[in-house]
């Protein structure tokens, strides 16, 4: 197996994350400057052959108007997920935004020889609905 080096993390082949679904949620609670609530459901998918355990998180959000936020944590929605070859992690959350936002960000964790490794969330975009903007 050939893993790629990046600041100390390694990408392992087949550790994958997904975007499943995306949705706006007008209903949810939302603080005035950033009144758009969206979930999303995220699947971690192990199709390498390493055991994996996922203990950190990293999510960017990049608004239209030029401002980052960067939320980092331990584990993900307060579980530290281990992964065997084939299996999957899926769980949902949310993110409020006030203006179009592009999202990233990465889950930390350790392969089954205790190496760090790493797996990037796909870009997704948050986009406030057109009668709400």
């Amino acid at each position: 197996m050939v893993k790629l080096m990046m600041g100390g993390f390694s990408e392992i082949p087949g550790l994958v994350v997904e975007l499943e679904e995306l949705v706006h949620m007008p209903h949810l609670d939302a603080p005035e400057d950033r009144p758009f609530p969206f979930v999303y459901f995220i699947s971690i998918i192990n199709n390498s052959a390493e055991k994996v355990t996922i203990f950190g998180r990293k999510w960017i959000l990049k608004e239209e108007g030029g401002e980052t936020l960067v939320f980092e944590g331990e584990g993900v929605v307060g579980e530290v997920p281990v992964l065997n070859s084939g299996e999957r992690f899926s769980y949902n959350s949310y993110h409020v935004i006030k203006t179009r936002t592009v999202v990233t960000g990465s889950f930390f964790g350790k392969d089954s020889e205790g190496g760090n490794v790493v797996v990037h969330i796909p870009a997704f975009d948050l986009e406030p609905p057109v009668d709400q903007a």
